[in-house]
């Protein structure tokens, strides 16, 4: 009898001591959030996707943060690796070829803007891909929030699939999510009413709207809104920030999430 109720106890205690641990585990998709063991546990339990979300420090006018980029793709990672499900959100690239510091080119002319050459910037996502690879992920995702350095990481993809042959492990970069940023958003745009010479490409309408749904908190909204016109001077090419909003950048970044989160799902399926 005392060895009845002393192997019960030492059961409860054993399953208190599992749902604690279960309770301190945080609900989080971000892999710096969780120890070691807590995602060695989630890729045991099927978390097969790692998307490596890819941003860069650039300027985006006067009125737009340094880091619009690196938060934008985490905030929009967040999202997809919720809405897939299986899914886990590397730590943000931020340090991505951004042009010439010899002499400065194209928005190195700015300050605060960070460059790195092309093979430092491949050589680092194959490192990466390698290292979720021999952990167990089997979808390697990329997700570029910036078109400079999109042909980079489109070897990238070719020589990690090359490498990897017929292993469990495959890397892909979903076209949708930037062309759902960018040529799909500004037809979304111009179904609203806005002119292309507002949409812009850069730093105009379409860009500060989708940051304005993300991070309103790093757009300076005040001098935006009531400054004069900016140009390519100011580092806002081809558009105009001045009526941008956060509901409509919502449409965009509602669409990118969707057509994004669609095309994971059916490259993982055709495998």
């Amino acid at each position: 009898m005392r060895f009845s109720l002393r192997r019960t106890c030492v059961l409860v205690l054993v399953s208190l001591a599992a749902q604690i641990a279960f309770a301190q585990t945080p609900k989080t998709v971000f892999l710096e959030e969780l120890t070691w063991t807590e995602l060695r546990d989630q890729i045991q339990a099927g978390k097969s996707t790692i998307i490596i979300p890819i941003g860069g420090t650039e300027q985006s006018g006067p009125d737009v943060a340094l880091g619009k980029h690196n938060v934008r793709v985490k905030v929009l990672s967040q999202r997809i690796a919720e809405g897939l499900g299986n899914a886990i959100v590397a730590p943000v690239i931020a340090y991505v070829p951004e042009g010439s510091y010899a002499p400065p080119t194209s928005h190195m002319r700015f300050p605060g803007t960070i460059t790195v050459p092309d093979d430092v910037f491949e050589k680092t996502l194959v490192s990466a891909a390698n290292s979720f690879k021999i952990h167990g992920f089997r979808n390697i995702v990329f997700l570029g929030d910036h078109g400079g350095y999109l042909n980079d990481v489109k070897r990238v993809v070719a020589r990690l699939n090359k490498e990897w042959g017929g292993s469990a492990s495959r890397a892909f970069a979903p076209p949708e999510y930037y062309a759902g940023s960018s040529d799909g958003y500004a037809q979304i745009l111009r179904q609203h009413g806005y002119r292309n010479d507002e949409i812009g490409t850069h730093a105009g309408l379409a860009d500060t709207s989708l940051q304005l749904a993300v991070a309103p908190q790093m757009v300076r909204q005040n001098p935006m809104r009531n400054g004069p016109k900016l140009g390519p001077a100011d580092g806002v090419y081809g558009g105009d920030p001045r009526r941008s909003t956060a509901e409509i950048g919502q449409l965009g970044i509602d669409a990118i999430v969707s057509r994004t989160i669609a095309s994971i799902k059916k490259e993982s399926a055709a495998r």
